[in-house]
């Protein structure tokens, strides 16, 4: 097989994400990478181009450079994982690809594709993760990782640090091996710069998702080595994903999936495939975020202003809502007579959303509350059901005059966006259990 053409799919923010596809399945499996990567590149490593070959066998392949790595284009700061999320989304895209299998390895392609397969359910077949945690790093890791930032600080691309730096990466075989320390320290050269690759690991130990683990609907096959006992991540993620099928293979000292017996762990995600061809049901539960609003003091408005200019005002609410929503890309649901409901497939979106409508609604004479929350819903006929709605509601109700309030989970879904929150404590929501801890956005 010719090394395939690398296309680019341009992402919502304008970012150019480098792509191949290859292969003749009648399915598409999108494989996300470790941060090891370079869509042309790793096709002279024999391993790696045999391991790509041998996808081919039960699917169309398409793989992907991350931002910031690679061919795709570098990125400044860190970008969230709704920014990364899209990029995921803007190659399927680009590929054609409708309905596709999800394989990620790692903290970050499990990140990837796990933020992905909650919330477009309906464009994924299956959900396959190699060796992945739900979180970047663990606070026992620390040190670790800080060996692994000095190796990339003051050894990057240079072969006389490469083979440390395969070593601290889980690859050890590769590291043994002079002409392979050769090459990956060029590959490493071409990938990118030391500051890239810094800000790529940093990125990657902030990686935490576990608050979305429980809203993936889809087949998923968690697939791991035996590292002699060091799999507890491993499993935490499989025991969360409901329904998840864990696969441990043979101990083995390397991580990447082209090492060691490959055969044996593309036998068993092609098996697992197998039976969700046979399987397969469909999934009506996605994972949204979920704003509403509602007018302040409503009911006094009202009366003061009469029924007609009342009705006249909730006309005009109504179109600056849809024009809002549909500028931060969401869904206007529907008008609650004094606000709205609207749903986002990414959380920062539907804050900044509320932010604008809360600020633009003044000019109308009105005071805006609005509440966000990311969680489950259920798509029915013209309107939406489930917890998450329920909970974003109340959260609404507990916001003040042009204030926004948000959950926990919207809070940790947009680390890295830029808001900012103020701690409003824990609440117990009228009609749901528990205690919820909600947060204000102050900006």
């Amino acid at each position: 097989m010719d090394i395939p053409e690398t296309r680019y799919a341009r992402s919502h923010d304008g970012a150019f994400i480098a792509y191949q596809v290859f292969g003749q399945g009648d399915l598409d499996l999108l494989w996300i990478s470790p941060w090891f990567a370079h869509l042309e590149m790793v096709w002279e490593y024999p391993p790696i181009a045999k391991f790509h070959r041998a996808m081919t066998r039960f699917a169309r392949v398409i793989t992907m450079d991350q931002r910031g790595v690679g061919l795709s284009d570098k990125t400044k700061g860190l970008p969230d994982l709704e920014t990364r999320m899209d990029d995921v989304r803007a190659v399927l895209d680009a590929a054609g690809s409708e309905r596709t299998i999800l394989w990620g390895a790692g903290a970050d392609g499990g990140a990837l594709c796990s933020m992905y397969a909650a919330t477009y359910p309906d464009r994924v077949v299956a959900l396959a993760f190699w060796s992945a945690a739900a979180t970047g790093l663990e606070q026992d890791e620390e040190p670790e990782n800080e060996a692994l930032n000095a190796a990339l600080e003051r050894g990057w691309g240079l072969e006389e640090h490469t083979a440390e730096i395969l070593r601290l990466i889980a690859a050890p075989s590769m590291a043994e091996d002079p002409e392979t320390v050769r090459w990956t320290a060029k590959v490493f050269r071409h990938m990118g710069s030391p500051g890239d690759v810094l800000a790529f690991n940093q990125m990657y130990a902030e990686i935490d998702y576990r608050s979305i683990l429980p809203a993936i609907h889809v087949p998923t096959l968690v697939m791991y080595r035996d590292y002699d006992g060091l799999n507890e991540p491993f499993a935490y993620l499989a025991s969360h994903i409901p329904g998840a099928t864990a696969i441990v293979l043979p101990e083995d000292r390397d991580f990447p999936p082209w090492l060691g017996d490959t055969d044996a762990a593309l036998a068993e995600l092609e098996g697992f495939l197998n039976s969700v061809r046979r399987e397969e049901a469909e999934m009506n539960r996605v994972l949204a975020t979920v704003l509403f609003t509602d007018i302040v003091d409503s009911t006094a408005t009202a009366a003061v202003m009469g029924d007609t200019k009342w009705r006249e005002m909730v006309i005009e609410h109504d179109s600056l809502a849809k024009a809002i929503v549909g500028r931060y890309r969401g869904e206007f649901v529907r008008g609650t007579g004094d606000g709205m409901l609207a749903t986002f497939d990414g959380p920062a979106r539907a804050v900044r959303c509320a932010q604008t409508f809360v600020d633009s609604a003044k000019a109308l004479g009105l005071e805006i509350r609005a509440g966000a929350h990311t969680g489950e819903i259920t798509y029915g006929g013209n309107d939406l059901a489930g917890i998450g709605v329920h909970v974003a509601a109340r959260v609404a109700s507990m916001a003040g005059p042009s204030e926004v309030w948000a959950s926990s989970t919207v809070k940790d879904l947009t680390a890295g966006s830029g808001l900012s929150f103020e701690d409003a404590g824990e609440h117990e929501l009228k009609g749901i259990p528990d205690s919820w801890h909600l947060y204000r956005v102050v900006g």
